[in-house]
């Protein structure tokens, strides 16, 4: 048999220079895009005193109008101070102390239903659906909820002014 000396084929593939290019053009594009979308987020965002100035527009409109009008635009009415003890620990207290923002005028009544049913809500409580950030912001959603179905959506929101547990 007759000896044939095979060789190796040689390596078929981007030179090394096409390879920096196309790095190159990869990054290029990385950061057009990046330039692009904060140019479109930058545009979204409105400075805080543009925000300020709309929001006096309305105020300022209603002030030379009526001034009764513009007091019955909303309403806040502050609740007597929650004290009770949780579900679980039954060992623990809370001071709840909660302010209402109404749509309109209300008869005091309204206040002390919402209040009486906030009460209610508040020891039925266990100790883990109030620790942390996220429970904290579930329990003040669990709160509107509450005062917007008492009062027959009268209730716009529930302000948090304090929040101690012993």
């Amino acid at each position: 048999m007759s000896a044939i000396e095979q060789t190796p084929a040689p390596k078929s593939g981007p030179s090394f220079v096409v390879q920096v290019g196309i790095l190159f053009l990869m990054t290029g594009a990385a950061i057009g895009m990046g330039w692009v979308s904060g140019g479109y987020l930058h545009g979204e965002a409105k400075p805080v005193e543009q925000i300020a100035a709309e929001q006096a527009k309305p105020h300022a409109a209603k002030e030379g109008t009526d001034p009764a009008a513009a007091e019955g635009a909303s309403t806040l009415v502050q609740l007597p101070a929650i004290t009770s003890n949780l579900a679980a620990p039954d060992s623990m207290w809370v001071r709840l102390e909660l302010s209402l923002v109404l749509d309109a005028p209300q008869p005091p009544d309204l206040a002390e239903r919402v209040h009486q049913d906030l009460l209610a809500f508040v020891r039925t409580l266990r100790i883990h659906q109030v620790q942390g950030a996220s429970a904290l912001r579930h329990l003040k959603t669990d709160l509107d909820e509450r005062a917007a179905i008492r009062s027959d959506g009268h209730v716009k929101e529930v302000l948090i002014r304090t929040l101690l547990f012993e």
